[in-house]
C-alpha cells in the first residue's frame, strides 16, 4: 500500500495530534529502523510512502481533526481534503479524543476514532484501538501469557478509580448535561455525551460482583486516576503500574467500562495480557467489528443488563474448563498481537477498506 500525507501540515508543538501511523516515521534525526521496531513494533519496510498524491492508495491527513479545530486551521484541512477528493482520493482523518467533533458531511473522508456512539455514527467512521506497549514484554520480560487453573468460581479483577457517592454522581451528570446544552446552542463544539456517571457506574458494577458468592473479587479501588501518579515522569515504572498489571495477571476476567470518553483503554490492556474482558457496552464502537466477532473474546454485557453482570460472568465461565479457559487467554493475546497493535491494525484496516 502506498500512502501520502501533506508533510507541511506537521506541527511538532502538537505531536500528540499526529496521525498514529506517522508517529514512528516522523522522528528526530538519528532515529533508526531498529529503534522504530523496538519502540513501535513497525519497520520502514512495512509502510510505503509516496511523495505524489496521484500514486497513493490511501491519503492521510497529517494531524488530527481536533488539532485543526483548536489551532483554527479547519479551512486548511478542508482545502486539502477537497483537492484530494478532486483526484478521486478519500482522505483518512483521525479523531483521537474523549470527545467527538463534527466533520463536514460533504467531505469524502474515512474517520478513525477511539470513541463514539455506534448508533449515531456514519458507516465511514471506524474504531481505532488505543495503541499500548506490550505489557508482558515490558513488565514481565516475556511474550507468552500466564496460564491459570480453572475453578468453578471465576476470579474477576479491577484496579482503578471509582466513586460510590451519589452526590458526586449527580455533579458529574450535571456537568455532562451542561456541556450537552452548550453544544445544542452552538457554544461548545465537542459532541454530546450520554448521561452516565462513569465512576459511579464502575462502583455499582463492582458492588454487584462483590456482593454475591458467584465470583471471587480481586479489586483494588483508587480514589484518583492512576492513584494520583499521572503527572509523574516515571509513572510507567511506578509501583501502582505494576499493581495494575499484576491485578490483571492474577484474574480470569477484568471489568472494562468506559471512562470520560465512550471507550476503555483497559479493554486493550486486558487482551494484551491474555485475559478476558467483561465488556459493558454503552453503545460503543470497536475495532474491525465488521468482520471480527468480539463476543467470542469478551463477556458481553449490554448497559441495560448491567445489573446482571455477575450472572453473565458465571454463565460465560460455566461453559469453559481448564483447557478452554487457557485457550481463550491465548486467543485474546493473539487477537491483540494480530489485529490491535499499530502495524497489524493498520494492515487489517487498509485491507478491509
Amino acid at each position: 500500500m502506498k500512502l501520502f500525507f501533506p508533510k507541511k501540515h506537521y506541527d511538532s508543538n502538537y505531536r500528540r495530534h499526529l496521525f498514529a501511523l506517522l508517529k514512528p516515521f516522523i522522528k528526530q534525526e538519528g532515529f533508526t529502523d531498529k529503534d522504530r521496531i523496538l519502540g513501535y513494533g513497525i519497520s520502514e519496510e512495512d509502510v510505503h510512502f509516496t511523495s505524489e498524491i496521484q500514486n497513493a492508495d490511501f491519503v492521510i491527513l497529517t494531524m488530527s481533526w481536533m488539532y485543526y479545530k483548536i489551532t483554527k486551521q479547519i479551512q486548511k484541512a478542508i482545502a486539502f481534503i477537497q483537492e484530494a477528493n478532486k483526484l478521486g482520493k478519500s482522505v483518512i482523518v483521525s479523531l483521537p479524543s474523549d470527545f467527538g467533533i463534527d466533520i463536514p458531511k460533504d467531505l469524502n473522508v474515512i474517520v478513525i476514532r477511539e470513541q463514539g456512539y455506534k448508533s449515531k455514527l456514519n458507516i465511514n467512521h471506524y474504531c481505532v484501538p488505543v495503541f499500548i506497549e506490550d505489557p508482558l514484554r515490558k513488565y514481565y520480560n516475556q511474550a507468552t501469557i500466564f496460564k491459570r487453573q480453572y475453578y468453578t468460581q471465576p476470579t474477576v479483577g479491577f484496579c482503578g478509580q471509582t466513586d460510590s457517592s451519589k452526590i458526586e454522581a449527580l455533579k458529574e451528570l450535571a456537568k455532562i448535561a451542561a456541556r450537552n446544552i452548550l453544544y445544542n446552542f452552538g457554544i461548545r463544539y465537542q459532541n454530546p455525551h450520554q448521561l452516565i456517571a462513569t465512576k459511579y457506574l464502575r462502583s455499582q458494577l463492582l458492588e454487584l460482583l462483590q456482593n454475591g458468592t458467584w465470583v471471587k473479587s480481586n479489586f483494588i479501588i483508587r480514589k484518583q486516576h492512576r492513584a494520583g501518579v499521572e503527572a509523574l515522569k516515571n509513572r510507567d515504572i511506578h509501583k501502582t503500574t505494576y499493581e495494575f498489571f499484576d491485578n490483571i495477571k492474577n484474574s480470569d476476567y477484568v471489568l472494562c467500562v468506559r471512562g470520560v470518553g465512550n471507550f476503555s483503554v483497559r479493554l486493550y490492556e486486558t487482551l494484551a495480557m491474555g485475559r478476558i474482558p467483561i465488556f459493558v457496552n454503552t453503545d460503543c464502537i470497536l475495532p474491525l467489528d465488521n468482520f471480527l466477532n468480539w463476543k467470542d473474546h469478551v463477556v458481553w454485557v449490554e448497559y441495560k443488563d448491567r445489573y446482571r453482570v455477575a450472572e453473565k460472568v458465571v454463565e460465560f465461565h460455566s461453559k469453559l474448563d481448564n483447557e478452554k479457559l487457557n485457550d481463550l487467554f491465548e486467543a485474546n493475546r493473539k487477537l491483540w498481537e494480530d489485529k490491535l497493535k499499530l502495524r497489524t491494525y493498520f494492515q487489517n484496516l487498509f485491507q478491509n477498506l
